[in-house]
Order: structure tokens, then sequence, then C-alpha cells
């Protein structure tokens, strides 16, 4: 979910990920259920790249939902 202002910016974004079941109460979302093994409630890093913050999401052991916010605008 990309949730930038500017979204040109790629070299510093603040990035946080969460389970995708999360999810699950969004309108014409797709339903997803929680491995209470794999599963991630809530980590966030700031001050990373655009590709830093696909990878970091892509290496989770469970599915999530990545959010990107503009470095500096908070989270």
């Amino acid at each position: 979910m990309d949730r930038r202002a500017r979204e040109y910016r790629w070299a510093k974004v603040n990035a946080v990920i969460e389970d995708v079941a999360h999810d699950n109460s969004c309108a014409d979302a797709d339903q997803a259920e929680t491995d209470m093994e794999t599963s991630v409630t809530y980590e966030e890093r700031r001050s990373i790249s655009l590709h830093e913050a696909v990878r970091w999401a892509e290496d989770q052991p469970g599915r999530v939902t990545l959010y990107l916010y503009d470095e500096g605008a908070g989270i």
C-alpha cells in the first residue's frame, strides 16, 4: 500500500509490515488465515530504500502487507 505523497522518492522511505489477515475486514479483501508461527503483528523500518523495503517484506516467512510512507512524515 503506497501511502507516500512523494511517490517518486525511492532512496529513503518508511515501511511497515503487518500480517495479511489484518486486511480481512477491508471491503472486497481476499480472506486470509493467520499462521501463528509465521505471523507478523507489526514491524516498521525507517529511512530504508524502496528496494530494501520490498525485499524485507518478501523475506518474511508469512504473508504480509507492506505499507510505504514518506521519510520524515511519520508512519
